[in-house]
This record gives C-alpha cells, sequence and structure tokens, in this order.
C-alpha cells in the first residue's frame, strides 16, 4: 500500500452505501439493487488503491464539507435524546412556545410559571 491512497470517510460511506443496497436486494428480491451495490463497493476499491493523492484528499474534502454539519446535527439530537431519557424521572421537559427553546422543570411541582431565559416569555405549565 506504499503510495495508494487508502481508507478515509469517503470510502467508509461508499462501503456502508454498498452494504445497504445489498441489503435491500437481498430482503427485497429486486435483483437490480444487489446489481447496483457493487457500484459503491468498486468505487470504494478503486479509490483505496489510487495513487493520485491529491485528487482523492479534494474529493474527500467535498464530501465531508456536506457530512459534517449533518452527523453533528444528528450527534447533538442522539445527545440531547438520551439526555432526555436519563432524567425522565426527575424533570420534565417543555418548548417555549415563541422561540421554540427546551426547557427542563423539576417534577412534582405542580403548576408553576415558566420564564424561558432565551426570549422572556412567560406560561404556565403542569409538572
Amino acid at each position: 500500500m506504499i503510495g495508494r491512497y487508502g481508507p478515509d470517510h469517503l470510502n467508509t460511506a461508499l462501503i456502508v452505501l454498498a452494504i445497504v443496497f445489498g441489503l435491500i436486494g437481498r430482503l427485497t428480491g429486486l435483483t437490480s439493487f444487489f446489481a447496483f451495490s457493487y457500484l459503491p463497493l468498486f468505487l470504494a476499491l478503486f479509490r483505496m488503491l489510487s495513487r493520485n493523492i491529491p485528487a482523492r484528499r479534494a474529493e474527500n474534502d467535498r464530501f465531508l464539507r456536506y457530512y459534517w454539519p449533518v452527523r453533528t446535527k444528528i450527534a447533538n439530537r442522539v445527545k440531547t435524546l438520551s439526555i432526555r431519557v436519563k432524567q425522565r424521572k426527575t424533570h420534565k421537559f417543555f418548548r417555549c412556545p415563541s422561540c421554540k427553546n427546551l426547557l427542563r422543570i423539576p417534577r412534582g411541582k405542580g403548576r408553576v410559571q415558566v420564564t424561558c431565559p432565551k426570549c422572556g416569555e412567560r406560561f404556565i405549565k403542569k409538572t
């Protein structure tokens, strides 16, 4: 592999795409999906064995320009969801009616007036 490009994020995405197309083709019986699953696999193999390193880096950079914002947004949502699941017994979560900010209020306090720290909106919620 000396002088070859090797694996990167785009290659990983292409291999995952090939696996997904292969599974869809096998589960649904559509041979076109199964046959189409080889295309991303061969493209990933070509990119890994390529000697044109600047071109492969440029391709990966273009891919990452679109991939990282989506990945970051998904990771933040998963993190927020896991926090909410862990704290569901002790706190109640609300969205501010005006700015849609996520607010956390302790359970068992009855009806409370909530003030949004972001926009200052006041509303009453039952905990």
